[in-house]
């Protein structure tokens, strides 16, 4: 019988991809998510033999222990995501992003895996000219980045654990977001025309939500070799500044007007560049480029239509 695998907030933007993935190789899925954004993006899997769908929180330990029993492998992708919705919310980004990890982790035996996500996010406000690795000394300057450091290194402590420190994330997802850094300017070039940059010259390091999906899998049929281990997992050659990569959208949106704000700052203060080598050496590179999630984005957007507020 295939492997079971539990995904926590599985109707987000990364585990309404994953779901599918996992699906596609022949492993069990069970999705639990509280479907705070809507039910539609895990539509196309319930006809499927091997989806399991269980509404609820991942908070809920009378809720999820049921299903941890069931599982081979638990992958928590419940989280409070992102500066600006942490800070709205702490009291959530804590519970949802700490300790409802924590407690799942509490909950499963030593034969089960759990492949944890954190973010690089933890590498927080370097130069932006070394690369950082999965040695380099985390320093969070975010609650988001807090929350997910600290469920980090209970996962690690237990043992028996894969985590991926994930770059930032582009792509067109069933449960879209178009917060996240490439999503938003291609959506600004396609629908405003134009964008004002803060701290232009800051960089992040970015990768496609398939591929973040796909690393998943890589490590659920490498997991003897890979366990215990962190990875970072991002394209590495999109390492690049906020300018350079409006730059990349602009060669793809002509009329993308782009003005670098000199007063004024941006909250998120993150500047880094990462290397992605130990999770290449263990058989997985990300290969989706950043110009043809860009050329992605621009089809998908042109979908969107009229929004309910506004009548253009």
């Amino acid at each position: 019988m295939s492997a079971t695998v539990l995904i926590t907030g599985a109707a987000g933007y990364i585990g309404s991809v994953l779901c599918g993935r996992l699906l596609e190789r022949g492993f069990r899925v069970v999705a639990l998510d509280n479907l705070l954004y809507g039910e539609p993006s895990l539509f196309p899997y319930c006809a499927h033999p091997r989806f399991e769908f269980v509404l609820g929180d991942a908070r809920d330990e009378s809720l999820v222990k049921p299903w941890v029993a069931k599982a081979d492998v638990m992958i928590p992708l419940a989280a409070l995501v992102g500066v600006g919705a942490c800070l709205k919310d702490p009291v959530a980004a804590r519970t949802i992003n700490y300790e409802a990890v924590r407690m799942l982790d509490a909950m499963r035996s030593p034969t089960q895996l759990l492949i944890y996500s954190n973010t690089n996010s933890g590498y927080g406000a370097s130069s932006g000219e070394v690369y950082c690795t999965e040695e380099t000394h985390l320093q969070p300057i975010s609650l988001y980045g807090e929350t997910k450091t600290a469920a980090e290194r209970v996962v690690l402590d237990t043992g028996n654990a894969i985590v991926f420190r994930l770059a930032t994330v582009f792509g067109l997802s069933p449960r879209m977001r178009i917060d996240l850094l490439v999503n938003h300017f291609v959506y600004a070039a396609v629908h405003d025309g134009y964008l004002v940059l803060f701290e232009k010259d800051f960089k992040r390091n970015f990768v496609h939500v398939l591929d973040v999906a796909d690393g998943f899998v890589h490590a659920l049929e490498h997991g003897g070799r890979m366990r215990d281990r962190v990875y970072n997992l991002g394209l590495e050659d999109a390492n690049l500044s906020k300018y350079e990569l409006a730059l990349k959208v602009q060669a793809q949106v002509p009329r993308f007007y782009l003005h670098a704000a000199e007063i004024g700052s941006d909250p998120d203060k993150r500047n880094y560049i990462v290397s992605s080598q130990r999770l290449r050496e263990a058989g997985f590179a990300a290969r989706r480029s950043l110009d043809d999630g860009i050329r992605e984005l621009i089809k998908g957007y042109r979908m969107l239509g009229r929004s309910r507020f506004h009548n253009v």
